[in-house]
């Protein structure tokens, strides 16, 4: 078997996208050495062991197709390590405790920022525009990815863990427009009572409303016109999954290079179906 999985079928992406990024793969590498393909091979054993209670040591060799030899000889490194157990009761291995320990430093980004990765990159290889992947920080959303390295004709230098408004910012009004309505009214109560002269506009409950229903309407949200710099645009989309919004997705370009109907014609489509396909391969990197 290779040392290698899909995690997302193919979406539609609208123009000629999908043509270039069919396909998100993780964790496919070439295995160059016998150090490197024994530290791959663990831990593709230790990664099934942990998707079943218990686990015989042919159901391991049947999942991981490593041969029988190198699954035994595996287990009992693990057991020995502590990160497995040999439940000779129940006729199989276990996971044992010491496996939460290889979290115990990881406090990354959220799954969907890890899903977004491949696809924003994908996206601005093909069309230079930058890709920004945001997250909720409480009262704003936070920019925890960018393709703007990777873009010739960004018009931000750095993004990287900026805060942005809910409600002047695209990434922030793409979330607050699309969130559940009972989120939504939460949010505003806690912006209204906010100092920051970006959220003022939550004083006016009915104005408020309007607008993010207004977004909803038309699909995609954009930043405030009157917002610096000026001359750049910004439009983005929720990332949706189980009705709830994991995430924004936004497109940042040069006012002077596009113009809205443009936009609106073919980048948002292809934004949307940016979001749809992030969001569709972030259950495959839930843990089962």
């Amino acid at each position: 078997m290779a040392l290698g999985r899909t995690i997302a079928k193919p979406a539609t992406m609208g123009d000629d996208y999908s043509a270039s990024f069919h396909q998100v793969e993780f964790w496919r590498m070439p295995l160059k050495s016998e150090t490197v393909e024994a530290a791959a091979r663990t831990l593709l054993l230790l990664e099934e062991l942990n998707r079943h209670r218990v686990a015989s040591i042919d159901s391991l060799h049947k999942a991981t197709g490593l041969p029988k030899s190198t699954v035994v000889r595996l287990m009992k490194s693990l057991c020995a390590m502590g990160y497995a157990a040999n439940d000779r009761r129940q006729g199989g291995y276990t996971v044992a405790s010491r496996v939460k320990s290889l979290s115990n430093g990881f406090h990354g980004d959220p799954l969907v920022v890890e899903a977004a990765r491949p696809w924003a990159l994908a996206f601005t290889e093909h069309h230079q525009w930058p890709i920004a992947i945001a997250v909720l920080d409480k009262m704003s959303v936070v920019v925890r990815f960018s393709t703007i390295p990777d873009s010739p004709v960004s018009p931000f230098h750095g993004t990287i863990n900026m805060r942005l408004g809910l409600l002047k910012r695209a990434l922030g009004r793409a979330y607050l427009a699309f969130c559940p309505a009972g989120e939504r009214s939460l949010l505003l109560d806690m912006l209204s009572r906010s100092p920051e002269p970006e959220d003022q506009l939550s004083l006016d409950r009915r104005h408020a409303l309007a607008l993010l229903a207004a977004i909803r309407k038309q699909g995609f949200a954009e930043r405030d016109p009157m917002v610096e710099p000026r001359s750049s645009g910004t439009i983005a989309v929720p990332i949706i999954d189980n009705q709830r919004v994991l995430a924004t997705v936004g497109m940042t370009y040069f006012m002077s290079a596009l113009d809205r109907s443009e936009i609106v014609r073919r980048y948002v489509p292809l934004v949307k179906a940016l979001a749809d396909n992030i969001a569709v391969s972030v259950a495959p990197l839930r843990p089962l």
